[in-house]
Protein backbone atom coordinates (compact mmCIF):
# COMPACT_ATOMS: atom_id res chain seq x y z
CA UNK A 1 0.00 0.00 0.00
CA UNK A 2 0.88 3.44 -1.34
CA UNK A 3 1.40 4.81 2.56
CA UNK A 4 2.01 8.18 1.32
CA UNK A 5 -0.97 9.70 0.31
CA UNK A 6 -2.61 8.80 4.11
CA UNK A 7 0.90 10.45 5.45
CA UNK A 8 -0.29 13.92 3.70
CA UNK A 9 -3.72 13.78 4.76
CA UNK A 10 -2.50 13.22 8.29
CA UNK A 11 0.17 16.60 8.09
CA UNK A 12 -2.67 18.59 6.61
CA UNK A 13 -4.60 17.61 9.49
CA UNK A 14 -2.05 18.45 11.79
CA UNK A 15 -1.71 22.31 9.69
CA UNK A 16 -5.57 22.96 10.63
CA UNK A 17 -5.18 22.53 13.66
CA UNK A 18 -2.11 25.09 13.89
CA UNK A 19 -0.48 21.83 15.21
CA UNK A 20 -1.76 21.82 18.09
CA UNK A 21 -4.91 19.03 17.45
CA UNK A 22 -6.28 17.90 20.58
CA UNK A 23 -5.32 15.45 23.04
CA UNK A 24 -5.79 12.08 24.76
CA UNK A 25 -6.94 13.14 28.07
CA UNK A 26 -7.78 9.41 29.68
CA UNK A 27 -6.14 6.37 28.65
CA UNK A 28 -8.57 3.33 28.38
CA UNK A 29 -8.51 0.10 27.16
CA UNK A 30 -11.10 0.73 24.30
CA UNK A 31 -12.37 -1.71 21.94
CA UNK A 32 -13.55 -1.30 18.10
CA UNK A 33 -17.00 -1.59 17.30
CA UNK A 34 -17.83 -2.06 14.13
CA UNK A 35 -15.95 -1.67 10.70
CA UNK A 36 -13.32 0.13 10.02
CA UNK A 37 -15.34 2.54 7.79
CA UNK A 38 -18.09 2.80 10.24
CA UNK A 39 -16.99 1.74 13.66
CA UNK A 40 -16.33 3.47 16.75
CA UNK A 41 -14.28 2.97 20.17
CA UNK A 42 -16.07 1.98 23.19
CA UNK A 43 -15.27 1.68 26.95
CA UNK A 44 -17.00 -1.54 26.88
CA UNK A 45 -15.81 -2.62 31.02
CA UNK A 46 -18.36 0.16 32.06
CA UNK A 47 -21.37 -0.92 30.00
CA UNK A 48 -24.15 -1.83 32.01
CA UNK A 49 -25.98 -5.52 31.27
CA UNK A 50 -28.62 -3.72 29.10
CA UNK A 51 -26.95 -0.94 27.86
CA UNK A 52 -29.26 2.02 26.25
CA UNK A 53 -27.37 3.00 23.35
CA UNK A 54 -28.38 5.91 20.60
CA UNK A 55 -27.47 6.02 17.40
CA UNK A 56 -27.79 9.75 15.54
CA UNK A 57 -26.89 9.05 11.97
CA UNK A 58 -26.68 5.56 10.74
CA UNK A 59 -26.26 6.38 6.49
CA UNK A 60 -25.59 2.80 5.00
CA UNK A 61 -22.93 1.54 7.73
CA UNK A 62 -24.66 -0.17 10.76
CA UNK A 63 -21.80 -2.15 11.77
CA UNK A 64 -21.25 -0.56 15.12
CA UNK A 65 -25.24 -1.08 15.82
CA UNK A 66 -25.05 -4.71 14.75
CA UNK A 67 -21.52 -5.47 16.80
CA UNK A 68 -22.74 -3.49 19.76
CA UNK A 69 -26.17 -5.48 19.60
CA UNK A 70 -24.01 -9.22 19.01
CA UNK A 71 -21.72 -8.74 21.46
CA UNK A 72 -23.17 -6.94 24.22
CA UNK A 73 -27.07 -7.35 24.31
CA UNK A 74 -27.55 -3.75 24.10
CA UNK A 75 -30.80 -2.24 22.22
CA UNK A 76 -29.69 0.51 19.96
CA UNK A 77 -32.01 3.30 19.16
CA UNK A 78 -30.79 4.25 15.84
CA UNK A 79 -32.23 7.45 14.21
CA UNK A 80 -32.17 9.08 11.06
CA UNK A 81 -34.49 11.12 8.66
CA UNK A 82 -32.86 10.20 4.91
CA UNK A 83 -35.56 7.95 2.46
CA UNK A 84 -32.43 6.39 1.33
CA UNK A 85 -31.36 5.29 4.76
CA UNK A 86 -34.68 4.01 5.35
CA UNK A 87 -35.43 2.53 2.00
CA UNK A 88 -31.96 0.41 2.54
CA UNK A 89 -32.82 -1.28 5.63
CA UNK A 90 -35.54 -2.10 4.60
CA UNK A 91 -33.72 -4.65 2.55
CA UNK A 92 -31.34 -6.23 5.57
CA UNK A 93 -31.87 -8.47 8.10
CA UNK A 94 -32.49 -6.95 11.22
CA UNK A 95 -32.02 -7.89 14.68
CA UNK A 96 -34.97 -6.92 17.15
CA UNK A 97 -33.00 -5.21 19.43
CA UNK A 98 -32.33 -2.46 16.18
CA UNK A 99 -34.48 -0.29 16.72
CA UNK A 100 -35.15 2.21 13.91
CA UNK A 101 -36.76 6.21 13.86
CA UNK A 102 -37.04 7.60 10.64
CA UNK A 103 -36.35 11.00 12.25
CA UNK A 104 -32.97 13.18 12.71
CA UNK A 105 -31.37 14.45 15.80
CA UNK A 106 -31.23 18.35 16.27
CA UNK A 107 -31.40 21.07 19.01
CA UNK A 108 -35.19 21.50 18.57
CA UNK A 109 -38.47 19.90 17.46
CA UNK A 110 -40.05 19.96 14.62
CA UNK A 111 -38.51 19.72 11.01
CA UNK A 112 -35.39 21.12 9.44
CA UNK A 113 -34.24 21.63 5.90
CA UNK A 114 -31.23 19.25 5.02
CA UNK A 115 -29.17 19.66 1.97
CA UNK A 116 -28.79 16.67 -0.43
CA UNK A 117 -25.34 15.06 -1.13
CA UNK A 118 -23.56 16.98 -4.57
CA UNK A 119 -23.59 13.38 -5.64
CA UNK A 120 -26.17 10.66 -6.51
CA UNK A 121 -24.42 7.89 -5.00
CA UNK A 122 -23.92 9.51 -1.63
CA UNK A 123 -25.86 9.37 0.93
CA UNK A 124 -25.11 11.74 3.68
CA UNK A 125 -27.54 15.25 4.17
CA UNK A 126 -26.59 17.90 5.88
CA UNK A 127 -28.18 20.82 7.64
CA UNK A 128 -25.02 22.84 6.76
CA UNK A 129 -24.94 24.88 3.69
CA UNK A 130 -21.16 23.43 2.01
CA UNK A 131 -19.75 23.38 -1.00
CA UNK A 132 -19.69 19.29 -0.33
CA UNK A 133 -23.32 19.52 -0.47
CA UNK A 134 -26.07 20.48 -3.15
CA UNK A 135 -27.51 23.84 -3.03
CA UNK A 136 -31.02 21.69 -3.33
CA UNK A 137 -32.39 20.78 0.24
CA UNK A 138 -35.82 18.80 1.73
CA UNK A 139 -37.03 19.55 4.58
CA UNK A 140 -36.76 16.46 7.42
CA UNK A 141 -38.66 15.89 10.61
CA UNK A 142 -36.14 16.36 13.75
CA UNK A 143 -36.10 15.31 17.54
CA UNK A 144 -34.39 16.76 20.25
CA UNK A 145 -32.74 14.22 22.49
CA UNK A 146 -34.72 15.51 25.68
CA UNK A 147 -37.63 14.64 23.77
CA UNK A 148 -36.74 11.18 22.10
CA UNK A 149 -35.59 9.84 25.99
CA UNK A 150 -39.20 11.27 27.32
CA UNK A 151 -40.82 9.10 24.37
CA UNK A 152 -38.79 6.04 24.98
CA UNK A 153 -38.63 6.17 28.99
CA UNK A 154 -34.77 6.42 29.13
CA UNK A 155 -33.30 8.84 31.78
CA UNK A 156 -29.75 8.02 30.52
CA UNK A 157 -27.82 6.55 28.11
CA UNK A 158 -25.26 4.37 27.96
CA UNK A 159 -23.39 5.13 24.82
CA UNK A 160 -24.55 8.05 22.49
CA UNK A 161 -22.86 7.85 18.80
CA UNK A 162 -23.22 10.59 16.31
CA UNK A 163 -22.47 11.28 12.36
CA UNK A 164 -25.48 14.21 11.70
CA UNK A 165 -23.10 15.87 9.47
CA UNK A 166 -22.39 19.07 10.54
CA UNK A 167 -25.61 18.93 13.30
CA UNK A 168 -23.61 17.52 16.09
CA UNK A 169 -22.47 20.68 17.43
CA UNK A 170 -25.77 22.65 18.43
CA UNK A 171 -26.90 18.78 19.83
CA UNK A 172 -24.06 18.84 22.17
CA UNK A 173 -24.14 22.32 23.10
CA UNK A 174 -27.94 20.88 24.02
CA UNK A 175 -26.98 18.35 25.72
CA UNK A 176 -24.95 20.01 27.89
CA UNK A 177 -27.46 22.64 28.23
CA UNK A 178 -29.98 19.77 29.10
CA UNK A 179 -27.61 18.28 31.63
CA UNK A 180 -28.27 14.98 29.87
CA UNK A 181 -26.67 11.95 31.46
CA UNK A 182 -24.84 10.54 28.61
CA UNK A 183 -21.94 8.09 29.66
CA UNK A 184 -19.89 7.42 26.45
CA UNK A 185 -19.95 9.72 23.52
CA UNK A 186 -18.78 8.73 20.25
CA UNK A 187 -18.78 11.72 17.86
CA UNK A 188 -17.43 12.32 14.24
CA UNK A 189 -16.82 16.03 13.64
CA UNK A 190 -17.45 17.80 10.62
CA UNK A 191 -15.44 20.90 10.49
CA UNK A 192 -14.63 20.46 7.27
CA UNK A 193 -18.06 21.16 6.10
CA UNK A 194 -17.98 24.37 8.42
CA UNK A 195 -16.77 27.79 7.83
CA UNK A 196 -15.62 28.30 11.03
CA UNK A 197 -13.43 25.27 10.38
CA UNK A 198 -11.56 23.31 13.23
CA UNK A 199 -11.93 25.95 15.69
CA UNK A 200 -15.76 24.88 16.05
CA UNK A 201 -14.65 21.23 17.07
CA UNK A 202 -11.94 22.70 19.99
CA UNK A 203 -14.41 24.75 21.17
CA UNK A 204 -17.34 21.28 21.78
CA UNK A 205 -14.56 19.66 22.66
CA UNK A 206 -13.65 22.41 25.54
CA UNK A 207 -17.16 22.52 26.33
CA UNK A 208 -17.41 19.13 27.08
CA UNK A 209 -14.15 19.02 29.27
CA UNK A 210 -15.84 21.70 30.91
CA UNK A 211 -18.31 19.52 31.43
CA UNK A 212 -16.35 16.18 33.12
CA UNK A 213 -16.17 14.16 29.54
CA UNK A 214 -12.48 13.54 28.85
CA UNK A 215 -11.04 12.60 25.24
CA UNK A 216 -10.44 8.94 25.17
CA UNK A 217 -9.67 8.12 21.50
CA UNK A 218 -9.33 10.32 18.53
CA UNK A 219 -8.72 8.89 14.71
CA UNK A 220 -5.27 9.98 12.96
CA UNK A 221 -7.53 12.75 10.99
CA UNK A 222 -8.86 14.02 14.33
CA UNK A 223 -12.56 13.91 12.89
CA UNK A 224 -13.76 11.30 14.88
CA UNK A 225 -13.93 11.15 18.98
CA UNK A 226 -14.61 8.54 22.17
CA UNK A 227 -15.10 10.45 25.33
CA UNK A 228 -16.14 9.53 28.20
CA UNK A 229 -18.04 10.83 31.48
CA UNK A 230 -15.01 10.72 34.24
CA UNK A 231 -17.76 10.61 37.36
CA UNK A 232 -18.75 6.96 35.16
CA UNK A 233 -15.27 5.47 35.74
CA UNK A 234 -15.18 6.67 39.23
CA UNK A 235 -17.97 5.07 40.10
CA UNK A 236 -17.11 2.29 38.26
CA UNK A 237 -13.63 1.67 40.38
CA UNK A 238 -15.60 2.51 43.32
CA UNK A 239 -18.08 -0.41 42.91
CA UNK A 240 -15.19 -2.84 41.64
CA UNK A 241 -13.35 -1.76 45.40
CA UNK A 242 -16.19 -2.02 47.30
Amino acid sequence: MNSHPLLRKYLQSYREWGFRPPRIRLARKLTRCGSEYGGYFVDTSILPQEPIVYSAGIGLDISFDLSLIGQYGCTVHAFDPTPRVQSWLATQPLPPQFRFYPLGIADLDGSLDFFLPSRADFVSHSTVRSPRYSDRSISMPVIRLTTAMTCLRHNHIDVLKMDIEGGEYSVLKDLIQENIPVNQLCVEFHHRVSVAGVEKTREALSLLAENAFAVTHICPRFEVFSLIRTKIVQNNAKSIAD
